[in-house]
């Protein structure tokens, strides 16, 4: 599989199989990843690969936290305090279309909190990875850290696995970081859900759409 094949194959898939991911595929795709470029070389990735029974323990403290609407608090703000469109219109298709494929309707909120608790969990995909940065770095780190995950995901590809990125894992820091022995001034960026997909799942049978490269491409000469 060559890079553009990898792009177009790779999607947030949100069921996987009950299937134990290798170790050595793990290490092989943040072995690839780690060739990411970063300002000045200074590589401020350090990523967490969570399993068995230490995933088990962490999303069941998230998910109670999220139940007693004990909402957290990221490390770094995320999306828009104001929404504007296109980006609000974009939001709101990207839920539709997941809860439509779901069949979940619009006003039962108990299955749309259902649905967003799986997110604690990583869909229960066999492997949760939790990525951290040192607190000294400013912005330019962060987009170090988005060409650093996006290298994940496509050797995560390239190898026959499947991944979801996912911000809702940074929503609960201070937990994440005293079940994992991380220092609680690293900022936890994101997590990623990472196993074989479940081929079957009517979830992972739907892709957002992508904008036209004339929509948001200026050429000039």
């Amino acid at each position: 599989m060559n890079t553009l094949e990898a792009l177009q194959h790779r999607k947030s898939v949100r069921a996987f199989l009950e299937k134990e991911v290798e170790k050595e595929k793990i290490d092989t795709i943040l072995s690839a990843a780690s060739q990411a470029p970063s300002g000045a070389n200074i590589q401020p990735w350090q990523v967490a690969v969570v399993s068995g029974d230490t995933k088990a323990k962490l999303q069941q403290q998230i998910e109670s936290e999220f139940r007693t609407e004990k909402r957290g608090k990221a490390d770094f703000q995320y999306y828009p305090q104001k929404w504007v469109n296109p980006y609000k219109l974009r939001r709101i298709e990207c839920g539709v279309q997941l809860y439509s494929t779901l069949e979940i309707d619009r006003k039962d909120e108990q299955a749309r909190l259902e649905q967003w608790v799986a997110n604690y969990r990583s869909f229960d995909a066999p492997v949760m990875l939790l990525f951290f940065m040192d607190s000294s770095m400013e912005t330019g780190s962060f987009l170090d850290y988005g060409m650093f995950l996006q290298s994940v995901m496509l050797a995560a590809v390239d190898i026959g696995l499947a991944t979801c990125a996912q911000a809702s894992l940074s929503d609960y820091p201070k937990i994440i970081k005293t079940v994992l022995g991380y220092p609680q001034d690293f900022t936890l960026l994101c997590g990623m859900a990472l196993g074989y997909e479940d081929k079957e799942a009517v979830i992972n049978s739907y892709r957002t759409p992508r904008e036209a490269v004339s929509s948001f491409t200026r050429y000039f000469s």
